[in-house]
């Protein structure tokens, strides 16, 4: 995604790495195995820069009346439900694997992950590479100890695993200040990147101004809001400034921040670690609007790409993600690919290893067969008759088969 498409193109891997490639004839090394994908398209793996895996099983997008406050309220309902069954924990990971599975699938081989919680062993074994930022939410004093506690103790168990992580202050309307700034001090001492999702609803906008409005309602029928003792807010420019503090910073939908040019101008400021990730489907579901694509990119912004989660998406494709948002006109194909690529693992901090083909990288590919034939190679790729054959990591496939 670093350059022109090549035709007749080969890829040599040893060791799960690539070590060559390029356009004609064939270099063969002596006794090397030769895949001959035939009428194919081979490209970087795809990056999904944002998902929420445990609602993987959801078996269709729960129901968006009332925008985002709407959600949420069906959302905590069924994580209450859930926790009530005596094998939760096990569900939750049968949900996390059945995503990475789907992921796999799909062509994806690189994942940003969020993660109110994390079964034991549920990204031990990832088909695709996963950074996981642990999520805290909390409004009172006691909320927020309790969930920055929980953050630490899961990221040091997870990097025990080997698993990648990050931390994420869930959002202004549901990250009281001190506990906010607590969770970036953190992300700093230990070198972790941030994700935090900003200005994702009108709601949200107006309960920071006011303290009232749908969110007010909700949390407060969550019993999540003391009226006696409201807790401090920060609006979206000063996340913004808090995010820019740590190593890496993704803010997640920034569905309004075309409203807010303070914000915006922080975000623009700190562009050298900050990125955008965007949920075309799962935003115009929400808000019945898409995010203002264009504002990033004139912006000068990396922007990636993401699929929220099956709670407010019938799936986890990456390519129909992209076909929404060139289908609207609002970038062209190939940027959307690079938004899916190259632009997703600058996100995560994978940048060395996935977002584009090249010697000395790890063999992260996606093989494709067209049905027709394009003008473009990107056109290609993002035809919704274009399946995915196989999916590798490191050379090894985690999806498909190369014999097809």
């Amino acid at each position: 995604m670093h350059g022109p498409a090549v035709e007749n193109g080969w890829v040599r891997v040893r060791r799960g790495k690539i070590v060559a490639l390029g356009g004609g004839a064939r270099i063969v090394s002596s006794g090397a195995p030769v895949i001959d994908a035939g009428d194919a398209i081979v490209m970087p793996g795809l990056v999904n820069a944002h998902t929420h895996l445990e609602f993987s099983a959801v078996p269709a997008p729960l129901e968006a009346s009332g925008g985002l406050p709407g959600w949420i309220r069906r959302v905590v309902a069924l994580r209450r439900s859930q926790a009530a069954d005596e094998g939760h924990a096990h569900q939750i990971c049968s949900a996390i694997r059945a995503g990475l599975a789907e992921s796999a699938a799909a062509g994806v081989t690189a994942i940003g992950e969020i993660a109110t919680s994390t079964p034991a062993d549920a990204y031990a074994v990832s088909r695709p590479r996963v950074r996981v930022f642990r999520e805290a939410l909390g409004l009172s004093p006691q909320a927020g100890h309790a969930a920055l506690r929980s953050c630490i103790r899961d990221v040091d168990r997870l990097a025990a695993q080997g698993v990648a992580t990050g931390l994420s202050p869930h959002a202004p309307y549901s990250v009281a200040t001190p506990l906010g700034t607590a969770i970036v001090a953190a992300a700093i001492r230990r070198k972790l990147p941030l994700a935090m999702h900003v200005a994702e609803s009108l709601a949200e906008e107006e309960l920071i101004a006011s303290g009232s409005g749908p969110f007010r309602e909700l949390l407060e029928g969550l019993g999540a809001w003391d009226p006696t003792n409201p807790p401090r807010l920060l609006p979206a420019a000063e996340w913004i400034s808090r995010l820019a503090r740590g190593p890496r910073g993704i803010v997640v939908h920034g569905t309004y921040l075309d409203r807010d040019p303070v914000a915006m101008a922080r975000l623009a400021r700190h562009r050298d670690r900050l990125s955008v990730a965007v949920c075309p489907r799962t935003t115009l579901a929400l808000s019945g609007t898409l995010p203002p694509v264009r504002l990033f990119r004139d912006a000068g912004l990396r922007v990636a790409i993401g699929t929220d989660s099956r709670a407010s998406n019938p799936d986890l494709s990456i390519l129909a993600e992209c076909r929404t948002i060139v289908d609207a006109g609002l970038v062209s194909p190939a940027e959307a690919l690079g938004m899916a690529t190259i632009q997703g693992a600058w996100a995560l901090g994978f940048e060395r290893c996935s977002g584009m083909l090249a010697p000395g990288r790890p063999a992260d590919l996606v093989i494709l067969r067209p049905e027709t034939r394009h003008r473009d190679p990107h056109d290609a790729v993002l035809d919704p008759a274009t399946r995915v054959v196989a999916t590798l990591r490191a050379g090894t496939v985690i999806a498909g088969g190369l014999d097809d």
